[in-house]
């Protein structure tokens, strides 16, 4: 018979086999020095992060709950068990253990991310009563095979009409520069299909340090689209690669909509795509948006991005009264 039970992580002893299971299970690609920078940089509001292991210390899953930056947000939890594991009750006694420290923090509201092509832990979510807040679709673009020239009349005529396709490098990465990405960035996220008007950012300064101050951040891959005759920033499209991925990301693509329906998302999203193939050395381009978000979907089927793997956002209220505490360790 085998006892399992439950201990805090310890980043040392145990990140290298998290990072491992973030990039297999959740798509997020994920180093062991790159989740210790992100706990530590996340620590303060980290107020659960436990393991499930056997008496003879192999580690069979994990919780992980970090309140949100925003205090009218849920709080966002991991819960991922081994593949081989499953169906012995860790998930569960890991769940119990994350909802009662959830309950403890006097947090009101999870969040949680649980894969499109994973029936068994959406089924485990809804069974303790998660419902689905959003759909985020994945796509991916073969970069070998892209075909960017017939985009080349469209920049053309574009360019011809007073509109400069540039990026943050190009543009210095000036303070003033990252003040326009930041706004632009801001208000077209606000105005995705879905995204129900929530803000991205407590401020610039926080835009500055999450985005501009990160690792990733790639001010050749900030691309931009200016109209010069008046100096508003009409577009941007993002692009980078995280440390460790094997492909590049597309973090945003947005169009004032002052601008919208000139095809200055096309092209200003080819411009990225450029800049992948040319200077990333990667072979595809990943992206995700909200099932919602049809004419940005529509514009990478017609690049030829093809659907794959997404994830549901589920949310759970903790309003409820407090639950009975539950036993650490379990036979199975």
């Amino acid at each position: 018979m085998t006892t399992i039970s439950l201990r805090p992580a310890d980043p040392d002893r145990d990140f290298g086999e998290l990072a491992d299971l973030f990039t297999q299970e959740q798509n997020e690609p994920t180093t062991e020095p790159g989740l210790k920078a992100d706990y530590e940089e996340h620590r303060p509001r980290i107020f659960r992060l436990a393991v499930a292991e056997d008496e003879r210390g192999e580690l069979l899953g994990f919780n992980w709950a970090t309140r949100s930056r925003f205090a009218d947000r849920p709080a966002y939890c991991y819960l991922i068990v081994k593949p081989a594991q499953r169906g012995r009750g860790i998930g569960g006694l890991l769940y119990d253990d994350l909802e009662q420290a959830a309950r403890r923090a006097q947090v009101r509201q999870l969040e949680a991310g649980v894969r499109d092509d994973c029936p068994a832990g959406r089924a485990f979510a809804d069974r303790r009563g998660f419902i689905e807040r959003s759909h985020s679709i994945g796509m991916t673009l073969d970069l070998r095979a892209f075909d960017d020239r017939p985009y080349d009349a469209i920049i053309a005529r574009l360019e011809a009409e007073g509109f400069l396709f540039t990026s943050l490098a190009a543009l210095g990465n000036t303070e003033q520069a990252q003040r326009q990405l930041y706004a632009l960035n801001e208000m077209t996220s606000m105005e995705t299909p879905g995204s129900e008007g929530v803000r991205s950012w407590l401020s610039f300064e926080d835009f500055q340090q999450q985005v501009c101050g990160a690792d990733w951040y790639k001010p050749a891959g900030q691309m931009v689209v200016i109209d010069t005759a008046t100096g508003i920033w009409a577009g941007m499209s993002a692009i980078t690669r995280f440390e460790g991925a094997d492909c590049a990301y597309n973090l945003h693509t947005g169009v004032d909509r002052r601008y919208r329906g000139r095809k200055l998302a096309q092209a200003v999203k080819v411009m990225a795509l450029r800049y992948a193939r040319a200077a990333l050395d990667v072979a595809t381009v990943c992206t995700n948006h909200n099932a919602l978000n049809l004419p940005m979907i529509a514009i990478d089927r017609k690049l030829g991005y093809v659907q794959t793997t997404g994830l549901f956002s589920l949310e759970k209220s903790l309003e409820a009264a407090y639950p009975p505490a539950v036993d650490r360790a379990v036979a199975g």
